[in-house]
């Protein structure tokens, strides 16, 4: 499956949340990795319920020294309601990327709508539904998530990673 589909039904799952008239909010537990069942590396953080308000910067790429991109976000009401390239501009899209993963701005970059850290695990979870191989670790102290890969190539270098860094509620 197309990495496009993973955040078309993310988006989707989104929405069927969105309208759901549950008052309960699901936990996401940290102690679980959606890679084939093995526990996450910060297996004993406390479960995290996504804040109705938070902040945070996402790095895009797996290389540290060589990020993608980075962007802040505020998140309200599990929306993100402010995002904002962080860092320089915008990075040039790989040549050998064999997924499309946002607009090309024409300037020289590829830019993403950055997601709430609730839609990063889910994307998780929708990746490994449907065969892919992903994992997420989470933070020790207060279990939000800190890292996520997800690779649908099957390929040893296929993967795409979000790192997540001054996470604050409110």
């Amino acid at each position: 499956m197309r990495f496009e589909r993973a955040l078309c039904a993310v988006a989707l799952v989104g929405l069927v949340t969105g309208c759901s008239s549950s008052s309960d909010e699901p936990k996401i537990e940290p102690g679980t990795s959606a890679s084939a069942g093995a526990p996450a590396v910060a297996g004993s953080a406390p479960a995290w319920t996504e804040p109705a308000a938070y902040k945070f910067t996402l790095t895009r790429g797996c290389d540290a020294a060589k990020p993608t991109g980075r962007y802040q976000a505020t998140v309200q009401g599990g929306q993100v309601t402010e995002s904002a390239r962080v860092g320089g501009s915008a990075a040039a899209p790989d040549p050998s990327a064999a997924v499309d993963l946002g607009p090309v701005t024409g300037d020289g970059g590829e830019e993403i709508e950055v997601p709430t850290l609730k839609e990063l695990v889910e994307m998780v979870q929708t990746t490994t539904d449907d065969g892919g191989e992903a994992s997420t670790e989470f933070d020790t102290a207060d279990g939000h998530p800190v890292k996520v890969t997800i690779n649908v190539t099957g390929e040893p270098g296929g993967a795409e990673c979000w790192s997540v860094s001054d996470y604050r509620v409110g």
